[in-house]
């Protein structure tokens, strides 16, 4: 079984670098070696998420299709864009993102797509979980 913090880290911080990497390239003309030391990774991450060789490209285009997704990812990329990785302004902002795709139960979807068996008893406690933490 899959705790919520290892999704996130396989799937769903991932496919925010992605967004993220190609925003930065695109919209703000930056180099991979920059974003790459915007996003803490490697230039070669960066030029694999661009191609979509790296990342959930599905999961990459759901997540760019979710309109609070996506003003969040443009606010943070623009304070990247702007030096400001590592403010705690910026962090707060990675960390609503993250916090969005738990009460939203987007976490929920991708933990299904990896683990098709999870019993609907963990399932539904979980969810009580994650949207009761947001009260």
């Amino acid at each position: 079984m899959l705790l919520p913090s290892e999704i996130e880290a396989k799937s769903l911080i991932p496919a925010i670098r992605a967004l993220l990497a190609k925003k930065l390239i695109k919209q703000y003309q930056l180099k991979e070696e920059n974003v790459a030391k915007l996003l803490g990774i490697t230039q070669a991450a960066v030029s694999n998420y661009i191609r979509g060789t790296r990342g959930d490209v599905e999961l990459i285009s759901k997540l760019g299709s979710v309109q609070d997704i996506t003003k969040m990812i443009d606010d943070i990329s623009c304070d990247l864009a702007e030096d400001k990785a590592y403010t705690p302004s910026t962090m707060a902002k990675f960390i609503e993102l993250c916090n969005y795709m738990r009460y939203t139960l987007i976490i929920c979807d991708v933990h299904h797509s990896m683990e098709s068996h999870i019993d609907e008893q963990i399932c539904e406690q979980c969810k009580i979980t994650l949207i009761g933490t947001r009260l």
